[in-house]
């Protein structure tokens, strides 16, 4: 094949345009990751080490990603035919689009047995559909190939500008280079591509990208003149056969998490590429724990869990050890309180004034702290909002990839609404926008609760102000109000789980709430704490007010960047629980996982049930057992007793000491096995537990719990006593029951 390329061979001068491709491909990457490691600030120090590894690794990725980039271009100088149309007549043209339309199907069928791929993520295939469509209908040396040639190459160009544009703003967003969440903005296109015309000034870019590629394809056009003295289809074959070769070998080779080396996670972001870890992002969204990450024996994992579930008022109902069921047992009767749980978008612990925030600009949530049993040390599952409300309404750590959301048999799960709904409440999730973002109204409607959004708002309600993610919070709320009306007057007590949007991009909210600036993030928590003071006040008027409990916390962080893989201070995220007639006025200090959150409240109205859940109730854990789950969509954390463990694919792993302010660690050295084999039996249970569909809710799960007797009163203690310390261990006290004793 050699000799097929010599300067003068037809080989060679119909694949010239390869390298006019390959040349501007790799000045783009260049100066995309120039441009980024300047937007990275003070984050990357500029050492020779840094900068080398930086555009050297990155370099390699670019290469690869070239690979893939170069397909279009590839199937094009293959395919067309040298000097007349190899395809004419309609019986031709016909078996020729049946014969691509089989082969388009095919690799559909491939992509969605491998990585269960639907075609909301894979229809920009489509268009290598209808790139091949007409290439057999003309000759490459004809003028309408030329101009072919031309016009794909300024579409090639284009994209590859638009791409770079859109990982500029994508890493000023997220501080990473594309990943899961890009993934999953390609299955949403409604939502974000409105999100970016309202954020951006999307058709002055347009435009000036357009600029920017005619510039540089006047520049180039000389390498892209079309000259073929004769190659026969079989020669061009060859070269196309040689690309497919290339391209599976990279992607069995090379993987994202090869550039993951340096103690900085800025550097390795620097180092990647943004096409190649998007495509990296799509083959992991379904990652299979047990196939990519460290793992123990079956039954050693499940004791080990076991053991970990164990606390003082849980009972396990059988003796199968790969049976988590639970009876939680509580003294005396449940309280049957109304709850209403507020996640609110992006509300990072550090925009509160009570963890020092000195803008001031959520003075009240800041003013409901010492109103509320408020806890100082919550971390947060994940980085997206399908994690939130997956630790919320399932009490589960974070499984590898998709969340238990958007995943395949995720019907009928054991969720915090069915235990709510076999004590006769009605449980509703409340969305200001459209429930099929991210797959939630299908979720929650199957999992005990009736999904409400933007469609059940009345045609004659005011809406104050809307974007493309919903409506404004305080129209949200004033629908979460209708719905609570309309429960109570059915004589039914009620569970509400509200989703706010309003404190996400583009940060639009109604005009004169608050003095910050719309459209700025910083008026958008303004303006989310505005709007909960004002649902308070307006629920105060309610008859049922007294009689009910809100939680209010954060779906995740607004951030997730950070020097280290996975920054703890990204997760951290406040909670309120706030009844003034029925719970005390208490700060709590202790670790607490986002999954500790549905069993802390059920412990708080008393219930006693049957708990599937991975979550503790915060008051009856012995100090010294808390944990937390920070993850991202494939590196798993594990945080415990001031040490935290990231799994990683290809059964690799990180342990360090984490610096909860600034989110830096120090590798452990030597490393804690005993807090390895804790981080993946949790992960591994959790996730054979889903996939072996044992997650479900069980007919028997509806069994009425008997509570605990109550215990006798203690006789008086002698005068000269002294009094308990206090604890901030202890169980607030609500009305009509003692606190639980101190630990």
């Amino acid at each position: 094949m050699s000799s097929a390329f010599t300067p003068t061979s037809p080989l060679r001068q119909r694949f010239r345009p390869l390298l006019w491709l390959a040349i501007t491909y790799l000045a783009i990457s260049f100066a995309t990751r120039v441009v980024l490691l300047v937007m990275s600030g003070g984050e990357v120090p500029h050492t020779p080490l840094n900068l080398l590894y930086a555009f050297g690794v990155g370099l390699g990725y670019d290469l690869v990603t070239y690979i893939y980039v170069a397909w279009p271009l590839v199937l094009f100088l293959w395919l067309v035919p040298t000097r007349r149309a190899a395809v004419s007549g309609l019986g031709q043209w016909l078996l020729y689009v049946i014969a691509l339309a089989l082969l388009y199907a095919l690799c559909l069928g491939v992509l969605y047995l491998h990585y269960r791929a639907h075609l909301g993520m894979t229809w920009p295939l489509v268009l290598l559909f209808l790139l091949a469509l007409p290439l057999p209908g003309f000759a490459y040396v004809s003028r309408t190939g030329q101009w072919v040639l031309y016009g794909l190459a300024l579409v090639l160009l284009y994209g590859l500008l638009f791409v770079a544009a859109s990982e500029l703003v994508f890493w000023n967003e997220f501080s990473v280079r594309f990943n899961f969440i890009a993934v999953d903005y390609l299955v949403y296109t409604n939502e974000v591509i409105g999100n970016i015309r309202e954020s951006y000034p999307i058709g002055r870019w347009l435009a000036l990208l357009a600029v920017v590629a005619l510039v540089l394809f006047a520049l180039g056009r000389r390498a892209l003149r079309v000259r073929d003295d004769g190659s026969r289809f079989w020669q061009r074959g060859k070269v196309a056969l040689l690309w497919l070769v290339l391209t599976v070998i990279s992607v069995a080779a090379v993987n994202g998490g090869m550039k993951d080396r340096t103690g900085n996670n800025y550097v390795n972001e620097l180092a990647g590429n943004g096409i190649y870890q998007f495509f990296n992002a799509f083959r992991s969204s379904h990652l299979d724990y047990a196939k990519f990450y460290r793992t123990l024996p079956d039954d050693e994992a499940f004791r080990r869990v076991r053991a970990m579930l164990k606390t003082p008022d849980a009972t396990y109902l059988s003796d199968d050890p790969h049976d988590l069921t639970r009876a939680i047992r509580r003294v005396g009767p449940e309280k049957r309180l109304n709850v209403v749980l507020i996640s609110v978008e992006s509300l990072s612990g550090d925009y509160l004034g009570t963890f020092g925030n000195p803008d001031h600009i959520t003075p009240y949530l800041d003013s409901l702290v010492g109103q509320s049993l408020f806890f100082d040390n919550l971390y947060a599952n994940g980085t997206r909002t399908v994690r939130g409300l997956e630790a919320l309404s399932l009490s589960v750590p974070p499984t590898p990839g998709d969340s238990l959301l958007k995943e395949h048999n995720n019907e009928n799960l054991f969720s915090l609404a069915g235990i709510f709904n076999d004590r006769g409440y009605q449980s509703d999730f409340v969305y200001g926008g459209y429930g099929e973002f991210d797959n939630m109204n299908y979720f929650f409607s199957h999992n005990g609760y009736r999904a409400v959004d933007r469609r059940d708002i009345p045609k004659t309600a005011t809406i104050h102000s809307e974007n493309v993610w919903g409506v404004a919070d305080e129209d949200l709320y004033t629908l979460a109000l209708g719905q609570m009306d309309q429960i109570h007057a059915e004589g039914k007590p009620f569970f509400l789980h509200i989703m706010t949007t309003s404190n996400h991009r583009p940060f639009t909210f109604p005009e004169g709430r608050v003095k910050q600036a719309n459209g700025t993030r910083q008026g958008a928590v303004a303006y989310t704490d505005w709007s909960i003071g004002d649902f308070i006040r307006r629920a105060r008027e309610k008859s049922y007010f007294d009689d009910t409990v809100f939680v209010i916390t954060a779906d995740h962080c607004a951030s997730s960047a950070g020097k280290t893989s996975v920054p703890v201070n990204r997760y951290h995220v406040p909670l309120w629980i706030y009844a003034p007639k029925h719970i005390q006025p208490q700060r709590v200090d202790r670790l607490m996982g986002q999954v500790d959150i549905a069993p802390t409240l059920l412990g708080l109205l008393n219930f006693s049930y049957r708990s599937r859940f991975f979550g503790y109730d915060l008051f009856q854990l012995e100090p010294g057992r808390e944990r937390a789950f920070p993850a991202t969509y494939e590196k798993l954390g594990y945080l415990h007793d001031d040490v935290l463990t990231v799994l990683e694919p290809q059964r690799k792993l990180e342990q360090m000491k984490p610096d909860y302010a600034s989110g830096d660690a120090v590798p452990l050295v030597p490393q804690n096995e005993e807090q390895i084999d804790q981080a993946v039996a949790y992960y591994q249970v959790a996730s054979e537990l889903f996939k072996r569909g044992q997650l479900a809710r069980r007919p028997a799960d509806a069994t009425p719990v008997e509570p605990l007797p109550a215990e006798p009163a203690a006789a008086p203690a002698p005068a000269s006593s002294a009094p308990a310390p206090a604890s901030s261990t202890a169980l607030p006290a609500t009305a009509g029951s003692a606190p639980a004793p101190t630990h």
